[in-house]
């Protein structure tokens, strides 16, 4: 993809320089968390100075990298987990079930009928584009009627990442369009582009149970958590955890629909199909938006 390598070296900015090193750190803090690492060995293990490596990170997250590391440890977990039930339980019932403020992004969606997901995208047109950003490169995929998808990958991998997209919804028209694209890319990423009078257009194709799983992932708040078995409850499939884990694993939209606020019971962050550093990256972003 020729066009995609133009894409990327002009939409590389210096944030998406920023994740590279960020994920290293990320990745030093997951595996030595209980050790609780200095500045200085975290600034070590990713080649910067301590100075450069706190300023960097503080801007990327909104948290110091001690910030970041309580932000993601099993403890806060439990406690977001705690507060997040009684926030599900008070989406529900005042009716958020519809178009509205669903949540921090001010998304409104709809659902494409059973019978277009069951043609895997037969006369569906998918646009896509590549961008930069605090996360990795971002695969933005729109159609008419909204964003599709969303997914992430590490430079040099995005062909991996856009064949495990397109392998969801194989029999539709992709055109590589960076001008249709771009405005879902510059609202997601910059909160304060989040509007409730400009909701962000969302359109889940799935079945009817994965729509269920993405619509109470919707409810979650920023901020938050909440184990699977609690959505399981609140979609009124109490016993079916393993296919809500299964269906939070498909979510086309990572990131607008928040399935990395999903954890497991006892608070660990179990798994993320974009990978268990970038889940503890969005989740510690979320936390500096927050002002945790």
């Amino acid at each position: 993809m020729n066009a995609q390598a133009a894409i990327l070296e002009k939409d590389i900015t210096p944030s998406g320089d920023d994740y590279e090193i960020v994920r290293r750190c990320i990745e030093k803090i997951s595996l030595d968390y209980r050790n609780q690492p200095s500045l200085e060995m975290l600034a070590d293990a990713v080649g910067d100075t301590p100075m450069g490596l706190q300023k960097l990170f503080t801007r990327w997250a909104g948290l110091s990298p001690k910030g970041f590391l309580q932000a993601v440890t099993l403890d806060h977990a439990r406690r977001l987990l705690d507060e997040g039930a009684p926030l599900l339980d008070a989406a529900y019932e005042v009716g958020m079930s519809g178009p509205g403020r669903l949540h921090d992004l001010f998304v409104t969606h709809e659902a494409m009928s059973p019978g277009s997901y069951k043609t895997r995208g037969a006369g569906l047109t998918i646009r896509y584009g590549y961008h930069v950003s605090p996360f990795g490169i971002a695969l933005v995929m729109v159609t008419e009627r909204g964003l599709a998808g969303l997914a992430f990958a590490d430079l040099g991998r995005e062909r991996e990442t856009f064949a495990d997209m397109s392998g969801r919804w194989p029999n539709a028209t992709y055109i590589e369009d960076l001008a249709a694209t771009t405005p879902y890319a510059g609202r997601i990423f910059d909160p304060a582009r989040w509007r409730s009078d400009q909701p962000l257009r969302v359109v889940l194709i799935g079945t009817d149970f994965q729509v269920s799983v993405w619509e109470a992932l919707l409810r979650i708040p920023m901020g938050k958590a909440c184990a699977y078995s609690e959505i399981s409850r609140k979609i009124g499939a109490p016993k079916a955890s393993r296919a809500v884990g299964a269906a939070i694993g498909a979510n086309p939209l990572s990131f607008v629909v928040p399935c990395h606020r999903a954890v497991g019971k006892s608070g660990a962050l179990t798994g993320y199909h974009w990978g268990l550093t970038r889940k503890r990256a969005i989740l510690g972003w979320e936390a500096g938006q927050v002002g945790h």
